[in-house]
């Protein structure tokens, strides 16, 4: 295995509740994200690519198999810093502004409050949302707060950003936009990525593509597909 290798993933199987209820959400997931990965990872919806975003992340635990961040250290050290996620759904807290909230992974860090303020306001102006720094969560659209997730998800230069369909709430235009300052803006942090998304359209911006059916991963995916 690389020594670069940020997550390396060996037989991973995923099943939600037990007996007649149980679910299988992630079926034999082997596969190895290193330093600088840009990696699309496409299914319909329930497919199974939350749930292996969730594992990447240390945010849950597999059924079987096993998963490691080799180049990072154990589970407790992914956060704060060295991997990030950025979520589906709404995930700004209500109560503080958008610059408060793309800020809050630099105090947690340890950061002054000075210093932290001011990189949250120039990564949102990378997501061209620059405007909306000091406005609350509820007075922002949708689309503009997945954007203001994925500022708060890289401002700490993490060393692996996790994005789960953060392109939902966007029209195909903006998406592309989006995704092409997200990349730009990872080469200039130096993080790999792994990006879940549904639309095709998404996908062809980054260089490889795995997909996910049923919660089989296959990671080798040819370009004539999208």
């Amino acid at each position: 295995m690389s020594p670069e290798a940020l997550v390396h993933a060996a037989s991973l199987r995923k099943v939600y509740g037990a007996g007649d209820a149980a679910v299988t959400a992630l079926v034999d997931a082997t596969f190895t994200v290193s330093r600088g990965d840009r990696i699309a990872l496409v299914g319909p919806s329930g497919s199974g690519k939350s749930t292996l975003l969730h594992l990447m992340a240390g945010l849950d635990i597999p059924s079987e198999g096993t998963i490691e961040w080799p180049a990072i250290g154990p589970i407790t050290a992914l956060r704060p810093g060295p991997v990030s996620f950025a979520f589906q759904g709404p995930s700004l807290l209500p109560p503080l502004t958008v610059v408060e909230n793309v800020a809050l992974p630099l105090l947690l860090a340890g950061e002054g409050e000075a210093a932290a303020a001011s990189a949250a306001r120039e990564m949102l102006m990378r997501f061209d949302i620059g405007n909306i720094a000091d406005r609350l969560p509820e007075e922002i659209s949708g689309g503009q707060s997945q954007r203001a997730g994925l500022a708060r998800a890289i401002v700490g230069r993490p060393r692996l950003v996790l994005a789960d369909e953060p392109t939902g709430q966007l029209d195909h235009e903006t998406a592309a936009l989006v995704m092409a300052g997200l990349l730009a803006t990872l080469d200039d942090v130096g993080a790999a990525t792994v990006v879940a998304t549904h639309d095709l359209s998404v996908a062809a911006v980054f260089p490889v593509r795995w997909t996910i059916s049923v919660g089989t991963l296959t990671t080798e995916v040819a370009p004539s597909l999208v």
